[in-house]
């Protein structure tokens, strides 16, 4: 399915999206947003990772910053934080360059690896709308992490891809209808910069009807 331009989501939304379905739909569905350290942590290392104007070469790799690419097949759109591009003789080739070259996105995370697969997703997707765009195959990529200042390699596995576009499929189908999902409370709520928005802990309480059965239930009993 190819979708218009004008459908398109935010690709940096996948990884929301993997992380917490509510988190997804609150920020890119109702438009809420409110700020912590990790996000604000996390906003600096991308303005120099996205720095368009960084462009340089390094031996045989062509690293380029802040590079916009999408996909009409997942309908999604944003920019890489650092995308290289190594001379490789079944490479593709690219304006202004001779040569042909293989790409290698890379992106940049201020946290430590994480136990779920949502930078491994955005990262996934990423490939495939330059892959698309390029009509190339990109098999790998890395994830930098700012507190261990090492890269983690990224494999995109066929399960890996189909996971992007099974996410993509249902945040389209969400956002159409402009559904926002309960959540149940767990570990990661509290420190989602959005916790006082979500309000994850009130889900738990129980609906009007519920309370209104319980007291009429109690007050039969003690009727008796």
């Amino acid at each position: 399915m190819s979708r218009p331009d004008d459908e398109f989501l935010q690709l940096s939304g996948l990884q929301h999206f993997a992380f917490c379905r509510r988190q997804w739909a609150l920020i890119h569905i109702e438009r809420l947003w409110a700020e912590n350290v990790r996000t604000v942590e996390g906003d600096l290392m991308h303005a120099r990772a996205h720095n368009e104007a960084l462009r340089e070469r390094r031996g045989d790799t062509l690293i380029v910053r802040g590079l916009p690419v999408f996909s009409r097949t997942l309908g999604v759109s944003g920019k890489c934080d650092v995308m290289e591009f190594h001379l490789d003789p079944n490479g593709v080739t690219l304006a202004g360059e001779s040569g042909t070259w293989q790409p290698f996105p890379v992106e940049y995370k201020r946290g430590a690896p994480k136990a779920h697969q949502a930078d491994e997703l955005q990262l996934c997707a990423q490939a495939m709308c330059l892959e698309e765009m390029l009509c190339c195959e990109i098999p790998c990529g890395a994830l930098y992490y700012g507190e261990t200042r090492r890269r983690t390699p990224v494999s995109f596995t066929p399960e890996l891809r189909e996971t992007v576009r099974t996410f993509c499929a249902e945040m389209h189908a969400l956002f159409w209808r402009g559904h926002t999902p309960k959540v149940r409370p767990k570990k990661g709520c509290a420190a989602c910069s959005l916790k006082e928005l979500c309000l994850p802990g009130l889900q738990k309480r129980d609906s009007v009807s519920d309370y209104l059965r319980r007291a009429r239930e109690e007050s039969v009993c003690e009727s008796f």
